[in-house]
């Protein structure tokens, strides 16, 4: 049977593809979209998330709000690499899919208690919902399978030297997380940034043909050079997407269970995902950390998944 799912995503560009995937996929039974601040302001994000399902004509997955700034932080936005909406490079169409009364954190509680077995939670930007939901519905802990995040890094981080943009933006909403106990697999930079949507995967997406695979086309085209620009790279990772594989297929996400902690407080290092690799700390063993990805798989089910869509 499908594994029923919560997107919890800030779009962002790499957050489209997830949820185009998310939605695509027959292994995956996609029920609920939330959104949190992040790459842009919440209203931005939402408006992605609305903009994007509207796009794909995902009509039949409720779409909630959550929160819009960190849980005592003030909220960082990452412009410079998303644009001044969040999902700048494409014209997207207006939002047409309506936006739920409720919260975030209601409507995940309350899709996990109706759920007819354990939902698997996949958030690709800051955990400030999911530690939300954890606080104001203890509950639901029980209801979810697992929490596959988008976040961190076993190595280098790309906000700081040493944060990974999502774990930077709220730490103590992921350091919440992962003391929780609810299994947790962290896909972080180190795999993601094997999965670049070069320039044959962007002209594979293309050919496509359809209007949905031209956006896309075009959005991946912006996020190309603002990659290049801010870190020379030659491509740009579609992090969340990879997040979204790894809950499809597993063994396409390698993975090592490790102690991960994450670092609040240093004036250097705050949002650091600390990953003892080497059990080197005497801490037990929290969560999962990605480490490698099968590329060429990923981008056959990348692309198969946009190729459903008319």
């Amino acid at each position: 049977m499908p594994t029923p799912i919560i997107l919890d995503c800030d779009p962002g560009h790499d957050d489209a593809l997830a949820l185009l995937l998310a939605y695509a996929s027959p292994t995956l039974d996609l029920r609920a979209i939330t959104t949190v601040a992040g790459n842009q302001t919440l209203p931005k994000v939402t408006e992605n998330a609305r903009r994007v399902a509207t796009l794909a004509g995902i009509t039949d997955v409720p779409i909630a709000a959550g929160a819009d700034r960190p849980l005592v932080r003030d909220l960082v936005v990452a412009q410079d690499v998303h644009g001044k909406t969040g999902l700048d490079g494409a014209d997207l169409p207006e939002p047409e899919v309506p936006l739920s009364s409720t919260t975030a954190t209601t409507l995940m509680a309350e899709t996990i208690a109706s759920a007819d077995r354990p939902v698997t939670l996949v958030p690709t930007g800051p955990l400030t919902n999911v530690a939300h939901l954890l606080r104001e519905h203890p509950e639901s802990a029980v209801g979810i399978a697992q929490i596959v995040w988008m976040g961190g890094s076993t190595t280098r981080g790309n906000v700081t030297p040493y944060a990974e943009f999502n774990a930077f933006v709220d730490p103590e909403a992921a350091a919440e997380v992962l003391d929780s106990g609810i299994p947790v697999t962290m896909i972080g930079l180190n795999v993601t940034h094997q999965a670049l949507a070069t320039d044959e995967i962007i002209a594979r997406i293309r050919r496509l043909g359809t209007d949905l695979a031209t956006t896309i086309a075009d959005l991946l085209g912006f996020f190309a050079a603002t990659y290049e620009r801010i870190w020379g790279l030659p491509a740009p990772p579609v992090h969340d997407a990879v997040a979204v594989a790894r809950v499809i297929d597993p063994g396409l996400v390698g993975c090592v269970r490790a102690p991960i902690s994450i670092e609040t407080k240093g004036d250097l290092t705050s949002g650091a995902t600390v990953v003892d690799l080497y059990e080197r700390t005497g801490r037990p063993a929290n969560a999962y950390a990605g480490v490698a990805v099968d590329v060429e798989r990923f981008w056959d089910l990348m692309i198969d998944a946009l190729a459903t869509y008319p």
